[in-house]
């Protein structure tokens, strides 16, 4: 029925009632604000209160989604209009950014001022560097992918407290291009395990990042020192962020500046672990590469991971359509799910006979057959 056409006032009720519905349905983006106020709360009552973080979004938040409904439906061509339209689902995203720093500071302040225990201080880390990860680098990710150059820049901000900036030019130049083949960085091999997928993802995106920004300059015939030479400047912008922590509170709080960053950037490398393992493209006899399609990213349905990261879980209807906003991604039947949400399959891909044992069997073979080749 097209609520916006009703004319009979005898059916205003309905009318609002449907508008009300769907409010309701958009304000449940706000639950993504949850991590960073469990942190709030965390570095306010210090003690054990500083893993509260770690705690609901590791243990409670996977607990609750073993019995959440997965929720399949896809908008229909009026609800994806409207939410297209509607600014709320971009300024949810924009606000990020003051509530990244302002707790930021926040816990350096407590680090720099008051004396913690050991306990204490690997509590505060894990709750920043989550707050970094989800609200900080997912957010970035989508909005690294915006036409306003404005909301580009706001999602470059968000990549810095991970020391990671360079992942806008790995992701946006190679990573869409790459995906689920061996010459991609952030896609996990069969069989291969987390803890050799980091350290081979880590060092190859930043190498592959500064290849990409090298082979611009040259075409571009730009300078090394060009400012348009990004991967200089995100050089340069972040040593300047780790020296101005280091003046302005101390250089141990510098330190921890540096692994919240690290726990940061290692929860997106284990999101992408998640995203393409084991998943490989057929590669033609022409040498390309079949374009990317639904099957070669792996989805997940699951109500409470797709609130908390902005839709992210619907993996492979981003890499499909890029340039789709979060809030109208689709669910694809033919799509490989994951058997659990993204917070449950993190944790299990922490321990790589439980991850083997628990997602080769969903590999689809004809991928098993692609990485035997």
């Amino acid at each position: 029925m097209d609520f916006t056409r009703m004319l009979n006032i005898n059916d205003y009720p309905l009318y609002l009632m449907y508008y009300r519905n769907e409010l309701m349905k958009d304000l449940k983006y706000l639950a993504a604000y949850m991590t960073p106020l469990f942190c709030v709360i965390g570095i306010t009552k210090m003690e054990l209160w500083l893993f509260l973080t770690p705690f609901m979004i590791f243990i409670i938040v996977p607990l609750l989604e073993m019995w959440m409904p997965s929720l399949k439906k896809n908008l229909d061509e009026q609800q994806r209009a409207s939410k297209i339209k509607n600014k709320f689902f971009d300024v949810i995203l924009w606000l990020n950014v003051p509530i990244i720093y302002g707790i930021l500071i926040y816990g350096l302040y407590t680090y720099a001022n008051f004396e913690l225990e050991t306990y204490e201080t690997v509590g505060l880390v894990l709750s920043l560097g989550i707050v970094a990860g989800s609200n900080g680098i997912n957010v970035a990710h989508e909005l690294g992918h915006r036409q306003d150059t404005w909301e580009r820049y706001l999602g470059k901000l968000l990549l810095l407290p991970s020391l990671y900036m360079h992942f806008y030019i790995e992701h946006n130049y190679c990573h869409h291009l790459k995906a689920a083949t061996p010459e991609d960085p952030a896609t996990a091999r069969y069989n291969e395990n987390l803890y050799a997928f980091w350290l081979r993802s880590v060092t190859s995106q930043y190498t592959s990042a500064w290849h990409t920004q090298l082979k611009l300059n040259k075409t571009h015939n730009r300078n090394f020192f060009s400012f348009k030479n990004d991967m200089l400047w995100y050089t340069v912008i972040q040593i300047s962020y780790l020296l101005c922590v280091g003046l302005f509170f101390s250089w141990d709080t510098a330190i921890i500046t540096i692994a919240v960053g690290t726990i940061g950037f290692t929860l997106l490398e284990i999101i992408n672990y998640l995203e393409h393992y084991g998943l490989r493209r057929n590669k033609k006899k022409s040498g390309r590469y079949e374009i990317v399609r639904e099957k070669h990213s792996w989805n997940s349905n699951h109500a409470l991971g797709r609130i908390l990261l902005y839709e992210l879980t619907r993996h492979s209807d981003h890499h499909y359509r890029a340039s789709k906003k979060y809030q109208v991604l689709d669910y694809h039947t033919d799509s490989p799910q994951l058997p659990y949400g993204y917070p449950t399959m993190m944790i299990i891909a922490t321990i790589p006979p439980l991850w083997f044992s628990t997602v080769n069997k969903h590999v689809p073979q004809e991928m098993v057959e692609l990485a035997e080749i």
